[in-house]
Protein backbone atom coordinates (compact mmCIF):
# COMPACT_ATOMS: atom_id res chain seq x y z
CA UNK A 1 0.00 0.00 0.00
CA UNK A 2 3.02 2.13 0.58
CA UNK A 3 4.62 1.42 -2.36
CA UNK A 4 1.28 2.08 -4.34
CA UNK A 5 0.92 5.77 -2.72
CA UNK A 6 4.65 6.52 -3.21
CA UNK A 7 4.44 6.04 -6.69
CA UNK A 8 1.06 7.53 -6.84
CA UNK A 9 3.08 10.33 -5.57
CA UNK A 10 5.58 10.39 -7.49
CA UNK A 11 3.70 10.13 -10.85
CA UNK A 12 2.13 13.24 -9.77
CA UNK A 13 5.27 15.22 -9.27
CA UNK A 14 6.16 13.79 -12.36
CA UNK A 15 3.23 14.80 -14.38
CA UNK A 16 3.37 18.86 -12.48
CA UNK A 17 6.82 19.19 -13.81
CA UNK A 18 5.64 18.35 -17.29
CA UNK A 19 3.01 20.70 -16.75
CA UNK A 20 5.24 23.68 -16.10
CA UNK A 21 7.91 22.46 -18.93
CA UNK A 22 4.46 22.79 -21.26
CA UNK A 23 3.44 26.16 -19.82
CA UNK A 24 7.22 27.06 -19.80
CA UNK A 25 7.41 26.09 -23.64
CA UNK A 26 4.18 27.97 -24.72
CA UNK A 27 5.57 31.57 -24.09
CA UNK A 28 4.22 34.36 -25.90
CA UNK A 29 5.35 34.12 -29.41
CA UNK A 30 5.31 37.68 -29.78
CA UNK A 31 5.15 41.19 -27.81
CA UNK A 32 3.44 44.49 -29.15
CA UNK A 33 3.91 47.78 -28.26
CA UNK A 34 1.87 50.82 -28.74
CA UNK A 35 3.26 53.97 -28.26
CA UNK A 36 1.52 57.31 -28.29
CA UNK A 37 3.07 61.11 -27.40
CA UNK A 38 2.11 64.36 -27.24
CA UNK A 39 -1.40 64.17 -27.90
CA UNK A 40 -1.62 67.47 -26.39
CA UNK A 41 -6.16 67.58 -25.45
CA UNK A 42 -6.50 66.14 -29.16
CA UNK A 43 -9.01 64.25 -27.13
CA UNK A 44 -11.91 64.53 -30.05
CA UNK A 45 -10.87 64.83 -33.78
CA UNK A 46 -11.99 68.32 -33.58
CA UNK A 47 -8.67 71.43 -33.47
CA UNK A 48 -10.88 74.34 -31.36
CA UNK A 49 -8.71 76.78 -31.83
CA UNK A 50 -9.66 76.58 -35.71
CA UNK A 51 -13.05 74.99 -35.39
CA UNK A 52 -11.79 72.39 -38.25
CA UNK A 53 -11.61 68.88 -38.00
CA UNK A 54 -7.95 67.37 -36.72
CA UNK A 55 -6.44 64.67 -38.43
CA UNK A 56 -6.05 62.46 -35.56
CA UNK A 57 -7.36 62.21 -32.19
CA UNK A 58 -8.06 60.19 -28.98
CA UNK A 59 -11.18 59.02 -30.24
CA UNK A 60 -8.90 57.50 -33.59
CA UNK A 61 -6.34 56.34 -31.53
CA UNK A 62 -9.05 54.13 -29.78
CA UNK A 63 -10.15 52.53 -33.44
CA UNK A 64 -6.66 51.40 -33.71
CA UNK A 65 -5.91 50.03 -30.19
CA UNK A 66 -9.26 47.79 -30.54
CA UNK A 67 -7.73 46.14 -33.92
CA UNK A 68 -4.37 45.90 -33.09
CA UNK A 69 -4.51 45.22 -29.48
CA UNK A 70 -4.12 41.71 -28.08
CA UNK A 71 -3.33 40.03 -25.00
CA UNK A 72 0.34 40.37 -25.70
CA UNK A 73 0.12 44.52 -26.11
CA UNK A 74 1.38 47.02 -23.46
CA UNK A 75 -0.26 50.59 -24.42
CA UNK A 76 1.74 53.23 -23.35
CA UNK A 77 1.74 57.25 -23.63
CA UNK A 78 5.16 58.79 -23.82
CA UNK A 79 3.60 62.95 -22.40
CA UNK A 80 2.52 65.52 -22.77
CA UNK A 81 -1.57 64.75 -22.32
CA UNK A 82 -3.08 67.53 -20.69
CA UNK A 83 -1.80 70.69 -22.54
CA UNK A 84 -3.13 72.29 -25.88
CA UNK A 85 -6.38 71.97 -27.48
CA UNK A 86 -8.64 73.34 -24.64
CA UNK A 87 -8.41 70.80 -22.30
CA UNK A 88 -6.65 73.32 -19.49
CA UNK A 89 -9.92 74.72 -19.08
CA UNK A 90 -11.40 71.22 -17.79
CA UNK A 91 -8.82 71.84 -14.11
CA UNK A 92 -11.92 73.20 -11.72
CA UNK A 93 -12.05 69.50 -9.54
CA UNK A 94 -13.54 67.51 -12.37
CA UNK A 95 -12.02 65.31 -14.49
CA UNK A 96 -9.89 65.92 -17.56
CA UNK A 97 -11.63 64.43 -21.11
CA UNK A 98 -7.97 63.09 -22.17
CA UNK A 99 -7.60 61.28 -19.23
CA UNK A 100 -11.34 59.84 -19.42
CA UNK A 101 -10.50 59.05 -22.86
CA UNK A 102 -7.10 57.67 -21.90
CA UNK A 103 -9.52 55.08 -19.33
CA UNK A 104 -11.79 54.17 -21.40
CA UNK A 105 -9.18 53.09 -24.00
CA UNK A 106 -7.48 51.54 -21.89
CA UNK A 107 -3.47 52.76 -21.33
CA UNK A 108 -1.48 50.55 -19.27
CA UNK A 109 1.46 53.34 -18.81
CA UNK A 110 1.58 56.73 -18.52
CA UNK A 111 5.03 58.70 -19.09
CA UNK A 112 4.76 62.43 -17.75
CA UNK A 113 6.10 64.79 -20.29
CA UNK A 114 7.23 68.21 -19.63
CA UNK A 115 4.10 69.92 -19.50
CA UNK A 116 2.33 67.95 -17.54
CA UNK A 117 3.97 70.07 -14.97
CA UNK A 118 2.50 73.44 -16.15
CA UNK A 119 -0.29 73.55 -14.15
CA UNK A 120 1.13 73.02 -10.38
CA UNK A 121 1.81 69.66 -8.24
CA UNK A 122 -1.59 69.27 -6.88
CA UNK A 123 -3.09 69.47 -10.03
CA UNK A 124 -0.93 66.48 -11.97
CA UNK A 125 -1.84 64.33 -8.33
CA UNK A 126 -5.33 64.89 -9.25
CA UNK A 127 -4.52 63.73 -12.58
CA UNK A 128 -2.29 60.85 -11.74
CA UNK A 129 -5.15 59.83 -9.05
CA UNK A 130 -7.73 59.77 -11.88
CA UNK A 131 -6.04 57.84 -14.82
CA UNK A 132 -5.96 54.54 -14.33
CA UNK A 133 -2.69 53.87 -15.80
CA UNK A 134 0.45 53.47 -14.09
CA UNK A 135 2.17 56.89 -14.27
CA UNK A 136 6.14 56.58 -15.05
CA UNK A 137 8.19 58.92 -13.88
CA UNK A 138 11.16 57.95 -12.37
CA UNK A 139 13.85 60.75 -12.07
CA UNK A 140 11.47 63.26 -10.54
CA UNK A 141 11.46 63.59 -6.92
CA UNK A 142 9.32 65.22 -4.12
CA UNK A 143 10.52 67.59 -1.24
CA UNK A 144 10.69 64.22 0.73
CA UNK A 145 12.27 62.55 -1.68
CA UNK A 146 9.31 60.29 -2.90
CA UNK A 147 9.40 59.55 -6.70
CA UNK A 148 6.30 61.24 -8.45
CA UNK A 149 5.83 57.97 -10.17
CA UNK A 150 7.51 54.78 -10.28
CA UNK A 151 10.90 54.37 -12.35
CA UNK A 152 9.67 50.89 -14.02
CA UNK A 153 7.48 48.39 -14.20
CA UNK A 154 7.79 44.45 -15.36
CA UNK A 155 4.78 43.23 -17.21
CA UNK A 156 4.91 39.37 -18.03
CA UNK A 157 3.53 39.34 -21.05
CA UNK A 158 2.41 35.23 -21.34
CA UNK A 159 5.43 34.44 -20.00
CA UNK A 160 7.81 37.09 -21.71
CA UNK A 161 8.69 39.62 -18.90
CA UNK A 162 9.01 42.87 -20.25
CA UNK A 163 10.66 45.63 -18.53
CA UNK A 164 9.87 49.58 -19.17
CA UNK A 165 11.63 52.19 -17.70
CA UNK A 166 10.37 55.54 -17.59
CA UNK A 167 11.79 59.33 -17.50
CA UNK A 168 11.00 62.96 -18.15
CA UNK A 169 13.60 65.43 -19.78
CA UNK A 170 15.29 67.27 -17.09
CA UNK A 171 14.90 70.51 -18.32
CA UNK A 172 11.63 70.99 -16.67
CA UNK A 173 13.46 72.87 -13.57
CA UNK A 174 13.96 75.59 -16.43
CA UNK A 175 10.48 75.55 -17.89
CA UNK A 176 8.55 74.80 -14.45
CA UNK A 177 10.89 76.20 -11.77
CA UNK A 178 7.84 78.08 -9.72
CA UNK A 179 6.29 74.73 -9.64
CA UNK A 180 8.74 72.07 -8.82
CA UNK A 181 10.62 74.77 -6.30
CA UNK A 182 11.68 72.31 -3.32
CA UNK A 183 11.04 68.98 -6.16
CA UNK A 184 14.48 67.48 -7.64
CA UNK A 185 14.54 66.38 -11.02
CA UNK A 186 17.60 64.24 -11.52
CA UNK A 187 19.45 63.09 -14.97
CA UNK A 188 17.10 60.32 -16.69
CA UNK A 189 20.12 58.81 -18.65
CA UNK A 190 22.06 58.49 -15.39
CA UNK A 191 18.90 56.54 -13.66
CA UNK A 192 17.93 54.75 -17.03
CA UNK A 193 21.42 53.36 -17.06
CA UNK A 194 21.46 52.11 -13.11
CA UNK A 195 18.00 50.63 -13.95
CA UNK A 196 19.27 48.86 -17.19
CA UNK A 197 21.96 47.18 -15.31
CA UNK A 198 19.67 45.98 -12.86
CA UNK A 199 17.37 44.77 -14.94
CA UNK A 200 18.90 43.33 -17.86
CA UNK A 201 18.86 39.93 -16.39
CA UNK A 202 15.57 40.09 -15.07
CA UNK A 203 13.66 40.85 -18.39
CA UNK A 204 13.62 39.07 -21.91
CA UNK A 205 13.04 42.59 -23.61
CA UNK A 206 13.91 46.18 -21.91
CA UNK A 207 12.96 49.33 -22.99
CA UNK A 208 12.82 53.11 -22.50
CA UNK A 209 9.91 55.42 -22.84
CA UNK A 210 11.20 58.77 -22.49
CA UNK A 211 10.13 62.07 -22.70
CA UNK A 212 13.24 63.62 -24.29
CA UNK A 213 13.60 64.58 -28.21
CA UNK A 214 16.36 62.85 -30.24
CA UNK A 215 19.09 65.34 -29.30
CA UNK A 216 20.10 67.23 -25.85
CA UNK A 217 18.57 70.35 -25.77
CA UNK A 218 20.52 73.59 -24.79
CA UNK A 219 23.20 71.55 -24.48
CA UNK A 220 22.44 69.82 -21.22
CA UNK A 221 24.19 66.95 -21.63
CA UNK A 222 21.33 63.66 -20.63
CA UNK A 223 18.53 65.46 -22.37
CA UNK A 224 18.72 63.66 -25.71
CA UNK A 225 17.35 60.08 -26.75
CA UNK A 226 20.84 59.76 -28.53
CA UNK A 227 22.67 60.35 -25.42
CA UNK A 228 20.72 57.59 -23.59
CA UNK A 229 20.94 54.94 -26.25
CA UNK A 230 25.43 55.80 -26.59
CA UNK A 231 25.19 55.24 -22.44
CA UNK A 232 22.90 52.17 -22.25
CA UNK A 233 23.22 49.67 -24.51
CA UNK A 234 21.55 47.15 -22.62
CA UNK A 235 18.24 48.91 -23.83
CA UNK A 236 16.24 46.99 -27.20
CA UNK A 237 14.47 49.74 -27.64
CA UNK A 238 13.80 53.78 -26.72
CA UNK A 239 10.11 55.48 -26.93
CA UNK A 240 11.19 59.19 -27.45
CA UNK A 241 8.90 61.91 -27.29
CA UNK A 242 8.63 65.97 -27.03
CA UNK A 243 10.00 67.16 -30.57
CA UNK A 244 6.92 66.02 -32.25
CA UNK A 245 9.00 64.47 -35.27
CA UNK A 246 8.35 61.07 -36.12
CA UNK A 247 10.86 58.32 -37.28
CA UNK A 248 10.93 53.79 -37.25
CA UNK A 249 14.33 53.92 -38.64
CA UNK A 250 16.73 55.68 -36.29
CA UNK A 251 19.13 53.04 -34.84
CA UNK A 252 21.84 54.46 -31.81
CA UNK A 253 24.70 52.25 -30.95
CA UNK A 254 22.13 49.20 -31.74
CA UNK A 255 19.43 50.54 -29.96
CA UNK A 256 16.19 50.80 -32.26
CA UNK A 257 14.65 54.74 -31.18
CA UNK A 258 10.80 55.52 -32.73
CA UNK A 259 8.95 58.72 -31.94
CA UNK A 260 5.55 60.12 -32.90
CA UNK A 261 5.00 63.23 -34.46
CA UNK A 262 2.17 65.39 -32.13
CA UNK A 263 -1.03 66.13 -32.10
CA UNK A 264 -1.95 62.62 -32.39
CA UNK A 265 -0.88 62.32 -35.74
CA UNK A 266 0.85 59.47 -35.71
CA UNK A 267 1.09 56.63 -33.16
CA UNK A 268 3.97 53.90 -33.16
CA UNK A 269 4.16 50.15 -33.32
CA UNK A 270 6.59 47.75 -32.19
CA UNK A 271 6.15 44.06 -32.50
CA UNK A 272 9.18 42.07 -31.09
CA UNK A 273 8.72 38.48 -32.73
CA UNK A 274 10.34 35.19 -31.25
CA UNK A 275 12.84 33.87 -33.63
CA UNK A 276 15.68 31.25 -33.74
CA UNK A 277 19.21 33.81 -34.15
CA UNK A 278 20.58 30.76 -35.76
CA UNK A 279 18.33 30.13 -38.22
CA UNK A 280 16.97 33.57 -39.32
CA UNK A 281 18.39 36.73 -40.65
CA UNK A 282 16.47 39.62 -39.01
CA UNK A 283 17.31 43.32 -39.64
CA UNK A 284 17.37 44.11 -35.93
CA UNK A 285 17.29 41.64 -33.49
CA UNK A 286 16.53 42.16 -29.71
CA UNK A 287 20.02 42.09 -26.97
CA UNK A 288 19.69 38.70 -26.36
CA UNK A 289 19.12 37.70 -29.96
CA UNK A 290 16.35 35.79 -29.75
CA UNK A 291 13.16 38.62 -30.56
CA UNK A 292 13.09 40.43 -34.16
CA UNK A 293 11.98 43.95 -33.81
CA UNK A 294 9.66 45.10 -36.43
CA UNK A 295 8.49 48.78 -36.09
CA UNK A 296 5.31 50.62 -37.60
CA UNK A 297 4.33 54.08 -37.96
CA UNK A 298 0.50 54.26 -37.60
CA UNK A 299 -1.62 57.73 -38.73
CA UNK A 300 -4.89 57.37 -36.64
CA UNK A 301 -6.28 60.13 -38.97
CA UNK A 302 -6.69 57.16 -41.61
CA UNK A 303 -9.29 55.79 -39.02
CA UNK A 304 -12.77 56.61 -37.76
CA UNK A 305 -13.58 57.51 -34.42
CA UNK A 306 -14.25 54.95 -32.12
CA UNK A 307 -18.50 55.55 -31.96
CA UNK A 308 -18.54 55.09 -27.95
CA UNK A 309 -15.81 57.10 -26.83
CA UNK A 310 -17.46 59.97 -29.23
CA UNK A 311 -20.60 59.84 -27.00
CA UNK A 312 -18.82 59.46 -23.96
CA UNK A 313 -16.74 62.85 -24.87
CA UNK A 314 -19.26 64.62 -26.42
CA UNK A 315 -19.83 66.66 -23.36
CA UNK A 316 -16.46 67.98 -23.06
CA UNK A 317 -16.45 68.28 -26.76
CA UNK A 318 -20.07 70.56 -26.57
CA UNK A 319 -18.24 72.72 -23.98
CA UNK A 320 -15.14 73.00 -26.14
CA UNK A 321 -17.25 74.44 -28.96
CA UNK A 322 -18.87 76.80 -26.78
CA UNK A 323 -15.49 77.82 -25.41
CA UNK A 324 -13.48 78.80 -29.28
CA UNK A 325 -17.17 80.27 -30.11
CA UNK A 326 -16.84 82.82 -27.03
CA UNK A 327 -16.39 86.48 -27.81
CA UNK A 328 -13.19 87.76 -26.61
CA UNK A 329 -13.28 91.92 -27.20
CA UNK A 330 -14.09 93.67 -30.34
CA UNK A 331 -12.20 95.19 -33.38
CA UNK A 332 -12.64 98.72 -33.13
CA UNK A 333 -12.21 101.63 -35.61
CA UNK A 334 -10.72 99.68 -38.37
CA UNK A 335 -10.79 95.89 -40.15
CA UNK A 336 -7.88 93.67 -38.84
CA UNK A 337 -7.78 92.02 -41.92
CA UNK A 338 -9.73 93.12 -45.27
CA UNK A 339 -9.28 93.50 -48.62
CA UNK A 340 -5.84 93.94 -49.98
CA UNK A 341 -5.42 96.71 -52.34
CA UNK A 342 -3.37 94.66 -54.31
CA UNK A 343 -5.60 91.58 -56.09
CA UNK A 344 -4.59 88.50 -54.96
CA UNK A 345 -1.63 89.62 -52.18
CA UNK A 346 -2.33 90.60 -48.87
CA UNK A 347 -1.29 93.96 -47.90
CA UNK A 348 0.46 92.79 -44.75
CA UNK A 349 3.16 91.06 -46.78
CA UNK A 350 4.40 94.43 -48.27
CA UNK A 351 4.48 96.53 -45.70
CA UNK A 352 3.83 97.40 -42.22
CA UNK A 353 0.13 96.46 -40.92
CA UNK A 354 -1.65 96.01 -37.80
CA UNK A 355 -1.88 92.36 -38.35
CA UNK A 356 1.78 91.48 -37.28
CA UNK A 357 2.06 94.30 -35.56
CA UNK A 358 -1.14 92.71 -33.08
CA UNK A 359 0.94 89.44 -33.19
CA UNK A 360 4.29 91.30 -32.09
CA UNK A 361 2.78 93.32 -29.47
CA UNK A 362 1.73 90.01 -27.54
CA UNK A 363 4.99 88.51 -27.94
CA UNK A 364 6.54 91.96 -27.17
CA UNK A 365 4.37 91.71 -23.69
CA UNK A 366 4.78 88.58 -22.68
CA UNK A 367 8.36 87.98 -22.74
CA UNK A 368 9.74 91.41 -22.70
CA UNK A 369 12.45 90.90 -25.68
CA UNK A 370 14.24 94.11 -27.57
CA UNK A 371 13.05 92.64 -30.56
CA UNK A 372 10.14 89.94 -31.95
CA UNK A 373 10.31 88.35 -35.26
CA UNK A 374 6.47 87.84 -36.21
CA UNK A 375 4.86 86.07 -39.61
CA UNK A 376 1.88 85.60 -40.75
CA UNK A 377 0.00 83.54 -43.19
CA UNK A 378 -2.41 84.28 -46.30
CA UNK A 379 -5.55 83.58 -45.44
CA UNK A 380 -9.45 84.12 -47.18
CA UNK A 381 -10.49 85.00 -43.95
CA UNK A 382 -10.89 88.69 -42.52
CA UNK A 383 -11.39 90.18 -39.22
CA UNK A 384 -13.49 93.15 -40.14
CA UNK A 385 -15.09 95.92 -36.93
CA UNK A 386 -17.16 94.20 -34.38
CA UNK A 387 -16.75 90.85 -32.12
CA UNK A 388 -14.38 89.39 -32.01
CA UNK A 389 -13.76 84.82 -30.60
CA UNK A 390 -10.92 82.68 -29.47
CA UNK A 391 -11.19 80.78 -32.81
CA UNK A 392 -10.76 83.85 -34.76
CA UNK A 393 -7.14 84.29 -32.89
CA UNK A 394 -6.35 81.03 -35.37
CA UNK A 395 -6.77 83.26 -38.36
CA UNK A 396 -4.30 85.79 -36.95
CA UNK A 397 -1.76 83.08 -36.15
CA UNK A 398 -2.50 79.89 -37.82
CA UNK A 399 -0.15 77.49 -36.20
CA UNK A 400 0.47 76.29 -32.77
CA UNK A 401 3.71 77.79 -32.31
CA UNK A 402 5.09 78.49 -28.28
CA UNK A 403 7.78 81.09 -28.18
CA UNK A 404 11.41 80.87 -27.63
CA UNK A 405 14.08 83.69 -25.88
CA UNK A 406 17.13 84.16 -27.18
CA UNK A 407 20.30 86.19 -27.00
CA UNK A 408 21.35 87.70 -30.56
CA UNK A 409 23.99 90.02 -31.83
CA UNK A 410 23.25 92.90 -34.22
CA UNK A 411 25.17 90.70 -36.94
CA UNK A 412 22.73 87.78 -36.48
CA UNK A 413 20.03 89.81 -36.41
CA UNK A 414 21.17 91.65 -39.93
CA UNK A 415 21.69 87.92 -41.38
CA UNK A 416 18.58 86.79 -40.35
CA UNK A 417 16.50 90.07 -41.88
CA UNK A 418 18.62 89.65 -45.53
CA UNK A 419 17.57 85.52 -45.43
CA UNK A 420 13.53 86.68 -44.52
CA UNK A 421 14.16 89.65 -47.38
CA UNK A 422 14.66 86.60 -49.90
CA UNK A 423 10.53 86.38 -50.06
CA UNK A 424 10.93 89.09 -53.02
CA UNK A 425 12.57 88.06 -56.17
CA UNK A 426 14.55 91.28 -56.88
CA UNK A 427 12.39 93.70 -58.54
CA UNK A 428 12.68 95.02 -62.32
CA UNK A 429 11.53 97.98 -63.50
CA UNK A 430 8.58 98.22 -65.41
CA UNK A 431 7.49 94.19 -64.14
CA UNK A 432 5.35 93.27 -61.64
CA UNK A 433 7.16 92.70 -57.94
CA UNK A 434 7.22 89.42 -57.73
CA UNK A 435 7.71 86.39 -54.66
CA UNK A 436 10.38 83.69 -54.63
CA UNK A 437 7.84 80.90 -55.18
CA UNK A 438 10.81 78.64 -52.88
CA UNK A 439 10.34 80.72 -50.04
CA UNK A 440 7.18 79.98 -47.81
CA UNK A 441 4.98 82.67 -46.82
CA UNK A 442 5.40 81.95 -43.05
CA UNK A 443 9.33 82.43 -43.50
CA UNK A 444 8.77 86.18 -44.25
CA UNK A 445 9.28 87.82 -41.06
CA UNK A 446 8.56 90.78 -39.87
CA UNK A 447 10.93 92.78 -37.44
CA UNK A 448 9.56 95.10 -34.68
CA UNK A 449 11.90 96.72 -31.87
CA UNK A 450 13.96 98.03 -35.12
CA UNK A 451 13.27 100.15 -37.90
CA UNK A 452 14.66 99.34 -41.43
CA UNK A 453 13.68 99.06 -45.13
CA UNK A 454 13.74 96.18 -47.56
CA UNK A 455 15.64 97.72 -50.94
CA UNK A 456 13.76 94.96 -53.36
CA UNK A 457 16.04 95.84 -56.10
CA UNK A 458 19.24 94.82 -54.30
CA UNK A 459 19.95 91.23 -54.02
CA UNK A 460 19.52 89.18 -50.97
CA UNK A 461 22.17 89.88 -48.67
CA UNK A 462 22.35 93.82 -49.89
CA UNK A 463 18.63 94.73 -48.95
CA UNK A 464 18.10 95.97 -45.41
CA UNK A 465 18.74 98.88 -45.57
CA UNK A 466 18.84 101.91 -42.56
CA UNK A 467 18.64 99.56 -39.85
CA UNK A 468 18.42 101.96 -36.62
CA UNK A 469 16.60 100.97 -33.00
CA UNK A 470 13.00 102.06 -32.90
CA UNK A 471 13.51 104.27 -29.49
CA UNK A 472 17.12 105.78 -29.99
CA UNK A 473 16.97 105.75 -33.92
CA UNK A 474 21.11 104.63 -33.24
CA UNK A 475 22.34 102.16 -35.92
CA UNK A 476 22.54 98.76 -35.08
CA UNK A 477 26.24 98.01 -34.81
CA UNK A 478 27.21 94.07 -34.97
CA UNK A 479 28.53 93.74 -31.80
CA UNK A 480 25.26 95.16 -30.16
CA UNK A 481 23.63 91.93 -27.97
CA UNK A 482 19.77 92.08 -26.78
CA UNK A 483 16.56 89.48 -26.17
CA UNK A 484 15.06 87.80 -29.83
CA UNK A 485 11.86 86.59 -29.01
CA UNK A 486 10.46 84.09 -32.34
CA UNK A 487 8.46 81.26 -32.56
CA UNK A 488 9.57 78.35 -31.36
CA UNK A 489 9.55 77.05 -35.24
CA UNK A 490 11.95 79.76 -36.23
CA UNK A 491 14.34 78.96 -33.44
CA UNK A 492 14.65 75.37 -34.35
CA UNK A 493 14.38 74.93 -37.70
CA UNK A 494 16.37 78.07 -38.67
CA UNK A 495 18.33 80.06 -36.47
CA UNK A 496 19.58 76.81 -34.26
CA UNK A 497 21.14 74.63 -37.37
CA UNK A 498 24.55 76.31 -38.93
CA UNK A 499 24.48 76.97 -42.50
CA UNK A 500 20.74 77.81 -43.06
CA UNK A 501 21.03 81.22 -41.45
CA UNK A 502 24.19 81.69 -39.79
CA UNK A 503 27.43 80.62 -40.33
CA UNK A 504 29.88 79.74 -38.01
CA UNK A 505 32.06 82.79 -37.91
CA UNK A 506 28.19 84.77 -37.49
CA UNK A 507 27.71 82.39 -34.57
CA UNK A 508 24.52 80.80 -33.15
CA UNK A 509 22.39 82.70 -30.82
CA UNK A 510 21.33 81.61 -27.29
CA UNK A 511 18.69 80.40 -26.29
CA UNK A 512 17.47 82.06 -22.82
CA UNK A 513 13.90 80.34 -22.29
CA UNK A 514 11.57 77.99 -24.61
CA UNK A 515 8.09 77.62 -24.30
CA UNK A 516 7.84 81.44 -23.05
CA UNK A 517 3.72 81.14 -23.58
CA UNK A 518 4.00 78.74 -20.58
CA UNK A 519 0.87 78.08 -18.86
CA UNK A 520 -1.28 80.35 -21.35
CA UNK A 521 -0.32 77.51 -24.14
CA UNK A 522 1.20 78.75 -27.23
CA UNK A 523 1.24 82.04 -29.25
CA UNK A 524 -2.15 82.06 -30.72
CA UNK A 525 -3.80 81.94 -26.91
CA UNK A 526 -0.84 84.92 -26.31
CA UNK A 527 -2.97 87.17 -28.93
CA UNK A 528 -6.06 86.12 -27.07
CA UNK A 529 -5.00 86.81 -23.60
CA UNK A 530 -3.52 90.23 -25.00
CA UNK A 531 -6.22 91.14 -26.26
CA UNK A 532 -8.70 89.89 -23.05
CA UNK A 533 -6.52 91.18 -19.98
CA UNK A 534 -4.55 93.95 -22.01
CA UNK A 535 -6.44 95.69 -24.73
CA UNK A 536 -9.14 95.42 -22.16
CA UNK A 537 -11.14 93.72 -24.96
CA UNK A 538 -10.82 96.74 -27.18
CA UNK A 539 -8.93 96.19 -29.92
CA UNK A 540 -8.08 99.33 -32.20
CA UNK A 541 -5.80 98.30 -35.67
CA UNK A 542 -2.55 100.19 -35.64
CA UNK A 543 1.09 100.04 -36.73
CA UNK A 544 4.17 101.25 -35.99
CA UNK A 545 5.14 101.96 -39.50
CA UNK A 546 8.92 100.67 -38.74
CA UNK A 547 9.61 99.10 -41.84
CA UNK A 548 9.01 99.50 -45.75
CA UNK A 549 9.69 98.14 -49.17
CA UNK A 550 12.33 100.91 -51.29
CA UNK A 551 12.95 100.88 -54.92
CA UNK A 552 9.50 100.62 -56.62
CA UNK A 553 7.47 102.97 -58.33
CA UNK A 554 4.63 104.44 -57.15
CA UNK A 555 2.10 102.79 -58.97
CA UNK A 556 4.03 99.31 -58.59
CA UNK A 557 2.00 96.20 -59.25
CA UNK A 558 2.43 92.74 -57.55
CA UNK A 559 2.52 89.56 -59.20
CA UNK A 560 -0.67 87.38 -57.57
CA UNK A 561 0.93 84.62 -55.97
CA UNK A 562 -0.92 81.18 -54.86
CA UNK A 563 2.09 79.83 -52.68
CA UNK A 564 1.68 79.04 -48.80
Amino acid sequence: MINTLRSLHLAWIAILVLLLLGCRQQTADHVRILATSDTHGMFYPMNYATLETNKGSLAQVATVVNERRDANTLLVEVGDVTQGNAVEQFQKGEHCPMVVAMNAIGYDLWVAGNHEFNFGMDYLHHLIDDCHATLLSGNVYSPEGKQLGQDYVIRNMDGVKVGIIGMVTPNIVNWDKVNLEGWTVTNPVEETVRLAKQLRSKVDILIAAEHMGMDNEYGVPGSGARDLAMSCPELDLIIAAHAHVSHIDSIVNGVLIVANRGNCQTMVQVDFVKVNPETVAAPLLSRNGQWQIVPELIFPGDYAPDSALVEQLMPYHTRAMDDARLVIGEVVGADLIGESAHPGVMDAFLQDHPWPDLIAAAMKYYSGADVVASFIVPTSATITQGDITKADCSVIYKYSNTMYLMRATGRQLRKYMEWSAGYFQTYQPGQPLRFNDRFASYNFDMFTGVDYVIDVTKPVGQRIQNLVWSQTKIPVADTDTFTLAVSNYRANTHLRHEGVILSDEDGMPEVLEVDMCGQIGNVRDLIARYIQDVLGGKLTPECDNNWHLVGLPADFIVQPTSHR
